[in-house]
């Protein structure tokens, strides 16, 4: 599977989550009911992954955690909230250049319909 076909993965795994909760919960309970369907569908997921920043040498283990990291290369940021905004995406694609990965979604469980709340942020050329 390539990121692409990853991706395909997430967001149908998410689309699937969202019908059976629907909107409105906390962010952690999309996380950890999401972690499973991926889980399920023969995905290796990780939660809660720490991104190091390196900054003049020296690396900082503080600061930022990926929701989910998928087969280790697609990084999924999950929201609950009302409507995204840009410093929602600006952080996805913060994540990305600091780990390499070239794929992300940002997915808004605040959103009525699902396929409305899927950003796909992409770092450099697939």
């Amino acid at each position: 599977m390539d990121e692409n076909d990853i991706g395909r993965e997430v967001v149908d795994a998410a689309i699937a989550v969202h019908r059976e909760l629907g909107p409105g919960l906390l962010e952690t309970v999309y996380e950890v009911v999401l972690f499973d369907e991926l889980q399920k569908r023969g995905l290796v997921t990780e939660r809660q992954v720490p991104i190091p920043i390196v900054c003049r040498g020296i690396r900082f283990d503080e600061g930022f955690r990926a929701d989910l990291i998928v087969e280790g290369t697609v990084i999924v940021e999950l929201k609950s909230i009302e409507k995204v905004s840009p410093v929602h995406k600006k952080q996805l694609l913060t994540y990305l250049k600091l780990t390499g990965l070239k794929l992300g979604y940002l997915l808004n469980f605040g959103d009525a319909l699902m396929k409305n709340g899927v950003t796909r942020t992409i770092n450099g050329l697939l």
